[in-house]
């Protein structure tokens, strides 16, 4: 059962909490690294929301080291699949599916980026909405080793991952009810993750 159908059924707490499990979290991730169309914040913010209200630390921690590592694992296999792709020209379709990904204006930027501040513009790339794939592809481009990038990524996954915990958990401890914390968590991380996009807008039309 899809998260959203655990919202529109309005099902018990304990559903709730076996839909969005270690495990479910794991694939969940895994997923979104590799095929960008799985909302993965949302998915963490929520698995946060309910370790908040199991109130234990240990159930957070295991959030914290599930995702980290779950999103680690989806980009370093994102990241090699590419780096096939480039290698074999015209015999894969993986970099052309990351191009497809990243408007031209944002590639250009993220290998200005790149060349400026190395692999630490990793970090800010998981942080903002639709910034990792065009700083991924702009390390493919520039043919940087796995182990420069699994550098890079590590911490930015650990970034990533803890903010939006702390998303979840402010949205678990605005309500009593875990199925209220979710919601209020997933509505955040859409408003974090459009808030970029309607600024670019604002100042595309100025």
């Amino acid at each position: 059962m899809t998260l959203g159908a655990v919202l529109a059924a309005g099902v018990p707490p304990e559903s709730t909490q076996q839909a969005v499990g270690y495990p479910s979290l794991f694939l969940l991730v895994v997923l979104g690294s590799l095929v960008p169309v799985v909302p993965t914040g949302a998915v963490v913010s929520s698995a946060a929301v309910v370790a908040f209200h199991h109130a234990s630390p240990f159930a957070l921690l295991g959030v914290f080291v599930v995702a980290s590592v779950a999103a680690f694992l989806g980009d370093m296999g994102l990241y090699a699949l590419g780096a096939r792709g480039l290698r074999a020209g015209s015999g894969s379709r993986w970099p052309e599916r990351l191009r497809d990904r990243a408007a031209p204006e944002r590639l250009a930027q993220a290998q200005e980026q790149l060349r400026t501040h190395g692999v630490l513009v990793l970090v800010v790339s998981r942080l903002v909405p639709a910034g990792r794939i065009p700083v991924m592809l702009a390390c493919l481009l520039s043919r940087m080793p796995l182990r420069t990038f699994a550098r890079g990524d590590a911490p930015a996954c650990l970034a990533w991952t803890a903010t939006y915990q702390l998303i979840g958990v402010a949205g678990g401890s605005l309500f009593g009810s875990p199925w209220q914390g979710v919601a209020a968590a997933v509505a955040l991380t859409v408003l974090v993750g459009a808030v970029p996009a309607l600024w670019r807008r604002v100042r595309a039309v100025s």
